[in-house]
C-alpha cells in the first residue's frame, strides 16, 4: 500500500472552486477594493489559502517569521502575485484525471468553510488569540481527501461509503482499504509545501491532539471543529446527542460543551452570509 507522501507525490494538481475563483477575481479587477477585502475573500478557499500560504512561506520571500494567515500573505507577497496566484490556479477547474462522480467539490467547499467558521468560534469561546490561524486549519481539516480522490478515487469512495455502511471512523477505513487516512495525507501535503508547522501538526493530529506536543491546542481546535462538522453532516435522526471528543482535546482547550447550541447558532449565520456573498443569485433566489 502507498504512503501518505507517495500519494502526494504522485498528485499532479489540486482544484479550487469555479464559482469562489470568479467572486476573488472580481476582487483583484476592483481598484477600490482593498488588501483586507481580497483577505477575506481569499480565506474561504481550502487550496487557494494553502497555495497562498505555501507562497507566502517561500525563499523567494524571505520572510523573518513564517507566515500562518492570509491577510499576512496578501501583504506580503502583494496583489499582482496573488493574481497570478489565481490564474494558475484555473487548472482545478477540470481536478485533472478525477471524474466528477467521485467528489462533489461545492459539497467539499462548503463542508471545509463550515469547518472553518466552528475552529474559528471554538478557538475565540476559548479565549484563543489570532483566530484567523485556527479558521486557516479547519478549513484545511480535510484536505487530504483531494488528494486521496485525485490518486486513489476508487479506494477512496469505497472507504466512504464503508464507513458510513459500518458506522465506523472514515480514518480506520481508510487506514485499512489504502494505507493511510486523510489526515496523514493532509498533513504531507502541507509539509512537502513549507507550511508553518502548527497547521501541517494540526492536521496531523487532530484525529489524536494528544499526540501534537507542543502544537496540542491547535490539533484540539481542529479536532473538535472536525467532530462537530462530521456529526452535523449526518441526517438529523442519526446524529449524536453526546459528541465524541477526545478527552485531551477538552482538557487542552477547556471548552464547554454546553455553549456549542450557541456557538452552532452563530456559526449558521456566519455561514450563510459567506454563502450570500459566494452565491449572490442563489441565495437570492
Amino acid at each position: 500500500m502507498p504512503l501518505a507522501s507517495e500519494l502526494v507525490q504522485s498528485c499532479t494538481s489540486v482544484f479550487t472552486l469555479s464559482e469562489l475563483y470568479s467572486r476573488v477575481r472580481d476582487v483583484v479587477d476592483n481598484p477600490n477594493s482593498s488588501t483586507d477585502e481580497l483577505a477575506n475573500v481569499l480565506k474561504l478557499d481550502p487550496v487557494l489559502s494553502a497555495r497562498l500560504l505555501r507562497t507566502a512561506n517561500s525563499p523567494q520571500y524571505g520572510s523573518q517569521k513564517q507566515i500562518d494567515t492570509v491577510s499576512c500573505a496578501v501583504n506580503l507577497i502583494g496583489v499582482q502575485v496573488v493574481r497570478d496566484l489565481i490564474a494558475a490556479t484555473t487548472v482545478g477547474q477540470t481536478f485533472s484525471g478525477m471524474p466528477p462522480q467521485f467528489m462533489d467539490a461545492p459539497k467539499f467547499w462548503r463542508k471545509s468553510l463550515f469547518c472553518a467558521l466552528v475552529a474559528e468560534g471554538v478557538a475565540t469561546s476559548c479565549g484563543v488569540e489570532n483566530s484567523e490561524r485556527c479558521f486557516v486549519e479547519g478549513l484545511l481539516r480535510d484536505i487530504g481527501h483531494f488528494v486521496l480522490y485525485q490518486t486513489v478515487p476508487q479506494r477512496a469512495q469505497s472507504a466512504l461509503i464503508e464507513a458510513g455502511y459500518l458506522e465506523a471512523s472514515l480514518a480506520e477505513v481508510e487506514q485499512s482499504n489504502i494505507g493511510c487516512d486523510f489526515a496523514e495525507v493532509g498533513a504531507e501535503l502541507m509539509w512537502s509545501w513549507g507550511m508553518p508547522v502548527h497547521i501541517e501538526q494540526a492536521i496531523r493530529c487532530q484525529l489524536s491532539p494528544k499526540d501534537a506536543g507542543e502544537f496540542a491546542l491547535h490539533a484540539s481546535i481542529v479536532h473538535l471543529a472536525g467532530v462537530v462538522v462530521d456529526n452535523e453532516e449526518l441526517e438529523p435522526n442519526r446524529r449524536r446527542e453526546v459528541l465524541p471528543f477526545h478527552p485531551s482535546a477538552i482538557s487542552t482547550t477547556k471548552f464547554a460543551s454546553d455553549n456549542l447550541p450557541s456557538l452552532l447558532t452563530e456559526v449558521y449565520a456566519k455561514f450563510q452570509r459567506t454563502q450570500a456573498l459566494i452565491y449572490p443569485q442563489t441565495m437570492a433566489a
